[in-house]
């Protein structure tokens, strides 16, 4: 295995443990939540709120702001030196703050329009209505803050630092469970609360990214231009990744605006059960992705397509290795997972039955959440960024259709399979694309990815054994993991043995 695939390895476990304290950090969130909120008007109504700056976020920022940002500042660092190309981010940051001060100044005005348009279903509901407009003005100043984490993040994962902005989230959760904290010991309203700490939650992520951007000899004090050439580069690539972005946020927007017709609580079933996949998601199948991003870079623009496709084929087997039994495991323990997780206070018996089956949903698209993130790193490193543009809006389409014709009878479990069945599209038709681009041979799942396959549903059928003891079934979780990575290891699983010894020289380092 080359050093370029073990570099992206070894990130992808830093990203990974950062972001599996945060995701932990995030479960004991969501309990909170889902014990003083429950699945009523006021989760309905934070979780909009919540939703339309993070859906911004992904658009501005994590969308297409720093997959632009990243190959353009790294070629610049290069052609003119560290301290002339800090120009460039601190005129990225003039701009952001001047398109997304316009813009959260027109969202706080119109925040009432804004809100008919996203959940017309809550018109019907004027308390509903009211709370959700209320929470959107509170709010929505949270996408300028985090536009500049990821315009930080964007800098530090240019010097191939990755652990600050990984553990932003950690910071935000951290806020956010003490707001509720707060809210309940002195009787505040929780839905205000939450709301405000987020905002408060923003303003930590942007402050704790300061010292690590420091070490590199960074300020934002310096020279800047509105007519900044590196911004223009990264602006004339962020057009056609905005737009994919547009359309991925606009996926959401239509699945929140089709939530809305169904019976209350839809909203916050499909929330706590996209969070349980964000989990495995987050920790290691995107870490994957925004690690190969600047390796991938330096291989398409040096020429070496022969190890540029070799670095993406073990990338793709790496992330499937690792989500394969992770959704295995969300499938077959769907509703005792909710039910420890969620199960207590306000959300009863029906909404853990609920929460439950869109898990399941999720679940079936979960492989294939995590393998787009490499896939569109390979498309970025290459500068191709329409592709994954056009892609996206086809997904769109065939989301919509298969969410109309599923959510008559499966209601909210209908749409968060049309997020599965969309998603699998994706990855074929970027496949089909890529493979066009560099040849019959750019990926082969070999036997890594039919051996996890197989372990996987091994691990499945074994771990629905338990299914009917909650807290026993969710103890053994570890155990099939290390299962897992032992049989693979056994067999001879290249990529077991490889994330076997990382973990071993990190407790003999300790």
């Amino acid at each position: 295995m080359s050093q370029h695939v073990r570099q992206i390895a070894k990130d992808a476990s830093i990203v990974g443990g950062a972001t599996l304290l945060s995701r932990i950090l995030g479960f004991f969130r969501d309990m909170i939540l889902a014990s003083v909120l429950g699945a009523g008007i006021s989760a309905d109504a934070f979780y909009v709120a919540y939703r339309l700056p993070n859906m911004m976020r992904r658009l501005f920022a994590e969308g297409s702001m720093t997959m632009a940002f990243v190959p353009v500042f790294s070629r610049l660092r290069e052609e003119v030196g560290d301290e002339k190309a800090f120009a460039m981010p601190r005129s990225a940051m003039v701009w952001l703050l001047i398109i997304l001060g316009i813009l959260t100044t027109l969202a706080i005005v119109f925040a009432r329009p804004l809100t008919r348009l996203i959940t017309p279903g809550f018109v019907d509901d004027p308390a509903l209505f009211e709370l959700t407009v209320e929470l959107t003005r509170i709010v929505f100043p949270y996408i300028i803050e985090i536009s500049a984490v990821a315009l930080c993040m964007g800098v530090l994962n240019s010097y191939g630092h990755f652990l600050a902005p990984a553990l932003a989230t950690s910071e935000l959760n951290t806020i956010i469970i003490l707001g509720a904290g707060v809210a309940w010991l002195f009787g505040l309203d929780v839905a205000h609360t939450l709301a405000w700490s987020v905002v408060i939650g923003g303003l930590g992520q942007v402050f704790m990214q300061q010292p690590q951007m420091k070490k590199f000899g960074f300020s934002w004090r310096g020279p800047w231009t509105l007519r900044d050439k590196g911004v223009a580069r990264m602006g004339l690539l962020m057009l056609p990744t905005a737009f994919g972005a547009a359309v991925y946020q606009f996926n959401i927007v239509i699945g929140t605006l089709l939530a809305s017709y169904l019976p209350t609580g839809s909203i916050s079933y499909l929330y706590y059960a996209d969070r349980l996949v964000q989990f495995p998601l987050g920790v290691f199948g995107v870490a994957v992705g925004t690690v190969a991003l600047p390796g991938l870079s330096k291989l398409a623009s040096s020429g070496k397509l022969t190890e540029f496709t070799a670095t993406l084929n073990a990338s793709l087997r790496l992330t499937l290795f690792i989500c394969l039994p992770a959704a295995a495991g969300l499938i077959a323990l769907a509703d005792p997972m909710v039910r420890v997780l969620f199960g207590r206070g306000a959300f009863g018996e029906h909404a853990i039955a609920a929460t439950a089956g869109a898990l399941v949903a999720y679940g079936v698209g979960l492989p294939a959440f995590a393998c787009v993130r490499p896939l569109y790193s390979a498309y970025f490193a290459l500068s191709d960024t329409r592709t994954p543009a056009i892609t996206a809006a086809v997904c769109l389409v065939v989301y919509v259709a298969t969410g109309l014709a599923l959510m008559g009878s499966t209601g909210h479990v209908g749409l968060a399979l049309a997020t599965s069945v969309s998603s699998w599209v994706n990855v074929a038709v970027l496949g089909v694309v890529l493979r066009r681009k560099l040849g019959g041979t750019w990926f082969c799942p070999g036997r890594t990815t039919l051996i996890g396959t197989l372990l996987s549903v091994g691990v499945g059928f074994g771990a629905s054994a338990t299914a009917d003891r909650p807290y026993l079934s969710l103890i053994l979780i570890g155990g099939w993991a290390v299962a897992y990575m032992g049989a693979a290891s056994l067999l001879r699983v290249e990529e077991a043995r490889m994330l076997t010894d990382f973990v071993l020289r990190r407790f003999k380092k300790k």
